[in-house]
């Protein structure tokens, strides 16, 4: 609905093209429908801010229905209907993949099914094994194996703390997520992962669960620094994600000392004869508040790296065998992770 329902509002003034045409057209007809004619109109948009106004008053589009990501419930019931033209293995949990899946869509779901199929026929298995769903979904969060770069022993060895950095500080931090797997084989773009999934589905986050993820994203560049004494590149999109999870906190969900119950969003302007062009943002706070954000958003991130620091230092010993472990395996899953830990 959005490519003909798009808002007049950002139009030239008098202008008539012809999708504004046919968006006038589409009003009027709708106004003609009476209540016996019997009619009902169905349609479906993934931008439902950018339709224009008239078209969502009562008697058009009057009622919304939000096709959210599917529950625990719902992905299970996905997974088994994509699972139905697939052999599969009689030791297959759909249920345990519908609870390490919590927030994949069902486009995600019915590309997991199918790698893990392709999987099987590359392996010469007849049947889809809980191994093959396993790397498929691994696929899907990590991305591909680059099993041709090969790493210098000095980035390996960094890798390799960088990765365990992350995960024990995951490891020891309330309500985190559990480390599936950690490895320093290449996929995508990164060097290694630390590979966390949720065993149920979470609607609300806490300050605490919050500061907590910004602590183990950190935790990489905190390992780095305490093996090398110095910084690398490859924490850069650790960074990127720890500054929005901060910036968030604090113009979004009013969890700063000064502005604890307000709002300070952004809200897009459009371009005044300038349809095609990307909205512009205008902030609705003076420019002291934009320096106050700034300086707290690197006052929250200063805190939680000392914190995380002091947590790795307490604990450099198990550090140091994970990314041991590591070097000479190049992947470690979840028992073994915890075994390291008790050990």
């Amino acid at each position: 609905m959005d490519a003909i329902g798009k808002s007049r509002a950002n139009h030239v003034a008098g202008g008539n093209d012809e999708r504004e045409q046919t968006l006038n057209q589409l009003l009027v007809e709708m106004d003609g429908f009476d209540g016996t004619s019997g009619l009902i109109i169905l349609a479906a948009t993934n931008r439902p801010d950018v339709l224009d106004p008239a078209l969502l008053r009562p008697g058009r589009f009057d009622r919304q229905v939000l096709v959210d990501r599917p529950d625990l419930k719902g992905r299970e019931a996905i997974l088994l209907i994509h699972s139905k033209p697939v052999k599969l293995d009689p030791s297959v949990d759909l249920s345990g993949i519908a609870r390490v899946t919590s927030g994949f869509s069902g486009a995600d779901l019915a590309n997991i099914v199918n790698e893990a199929a392709l999987l099987a026929v590359r392996g010469g298995r007849k049947m889809v094994s809980q191994k093959d769903f396993s790397e498929a979904i691994e696929k899907t969060v990590a991305g591909l194996q680059k099993k041709t770069r090969v790493l210098k022993p000095k980035e390996r060895r960094l890798t390799a703390y960088h990765e365990a950095g992350h995960a024990l500080v995951a490891a020891f931090t309330p309500n985190a997520d559990p480390v599936q797997k950690i490895s320093i084989i290449p996929r995508g773009f990164a060097l290694g992962y630390t590979l966390q999934l949720p065993l149920e589905d979470r609607y609300t986050v806490t300050m605490s669960d919050l500061l907590g993820r910004i602590d183990i994203l950190l935790g990489g560049r905190i390992a780095e620094e305490m093996i090398s004494g110095e910084y690398s590149t490859g924490a850069a999109n650790d960074l990127t994600k720890a500054t929005d999870i901060a910036r968030k906190m604090i113009t979004d969900y009013g969890m700063s000392d000064r502005f604890k119950h307000v709002a300070l969003t952004s809200r897009g302007m459009g371009i005044t004869g300038q349809e095609r062009h990307e909205p512009s943002f205008q902030r609705e706070y003076a420019e002291s508040t934009q320096q106050y954000i700034d300086e707290e958003i690197a006052r929250v991130i200063d805190t939680e790296y000392a914190k995380a620091k002091k947590l790795l230092e307490e604990h450099k010993h198990i550090l140091d065998r994970v990314s041991a472990e590591l070097l000479e395996k190049e992947t470690i899953d979840e028992k073994e992770f915890k075994a390291l830990l008790s050990v």
